[in-house]
C-alpha cells in the first residue's frame, strides 16, 4: 500500500494540502507478462535526476524508525525512498510532444483525450498545461509520464536533459495502481483510461 503525499495526480488520485491522502494498492504482478500501456497509473522509482530534492523523513531513533518502517508497509506513512506516482502517456517508439500550436499533448501527431484531467484546477485549461516540450521519442523500454493536476506535477517534462530524456525505464517501473483503499470515502478501483 501506498501513500499519496501530493497533488500532482489529482483528482484521480487525492494528496492535496489539507486533503487525507489516497492509501493505493499496487499490482506488482502485471507487468511480469506484458508491459504499461498508454493511460496506465504506476509507481516506480524516481531516477536520480528526479530524486534530488528527496531527503529522508525518518526518524535517528532506531525504535521510532522501526516503526516508521512498519507503518509504511501497511501505507499509514510514506515509504522512504522517491517512489513516484504518474500517468504513462506514451511508450516505446513513440513521439510525443506539446508545443505552442497544438491543441493537445500529441503522440505519433494526434492530440490526445484526457477526460481524467480537471481543466477547472488552476493551470490545467491550456492544451500543455504550463509546460512545451518535445517532440521527444521514447526509446524502447521505456515510458513518457505526466501527472493529471499538470500545473502541479514535475513530471517527464522537467527532466528533458536527463540522459533518457525524462523518459522512465520499464525496469523502475514498480507495479500499476488499481485500488484506493482509505479514506473509506474514496474507496474505488483506479481505471487506466487509453487517451490515444
Amino acid at each position: 500500500m501506498y501513500l499519496i503525499p501530493s497533488e500532482s495526480m489529482e483528482p484521480a488520485l487525492h494528496g492535496c494540502t489539507g486533503c487525507t491522502g489516497d492509501r493505493i494498492v499496487v499490482d506488482k504482478v502485471s507487468y511480469r507478462f506484458g508491459d504499461p500501456e498508454s493511460g496506465d497509473v504506476v509507481v516506480f522509482k524516481g531516477p536520480p535526476s528526479w530524486s534530488e530534492d528527496y531527503q529522508s523523513t525518518r526518524s535517528s531513533n532506531v525504535l521510532l524508525r522501526g516503526a516508521e518502517n512498519l507503518g509504511s508497509l501497511v501505507g499509514l506513512v510514506p515509504p522512504d525512498e522517491n517512489d513516484l506516482v504518474k500517468r504513462v502517456i506514451a511508450v516505446g517508439g513513440q513521439t510525443v510532444q506539446c508545443l505552442p500550436d497544438d491543441s493537445a499533448v500529441m503522440v505519433d501527431g494526434k492530440p490526445l483525450t484526457e477526460p481524467y484531467i480537471d481543466r477547472a484546477m488552476p493551470g490545467n485549461n491550456s492544451a500543455c498545461q504550463g509546460k512545451f516540450f518535445g517532440p521527444i521519442t521514447v526509446p524502447e523500454g521505456n515510458v513518457w509520464v505526466m501527472g493529471d493536476n499538470r500545473a502541479n506535477s514535475k513530471d517527464s517534462r522537467f527532466h528533458l536533459d536527463d540522459e533518457l530524456q525524462g523518459t522512465i525505464p520499464l525496469s523502475d517501473i514498480i507495479g500499476k495502481v488499481r485500488l484506493i483503499v482509505l479514506p473509506p470515502s474514496r474507496w474505488g478501483v483506479v481505471h487506466a483510461v487509453d487517451p490515444q
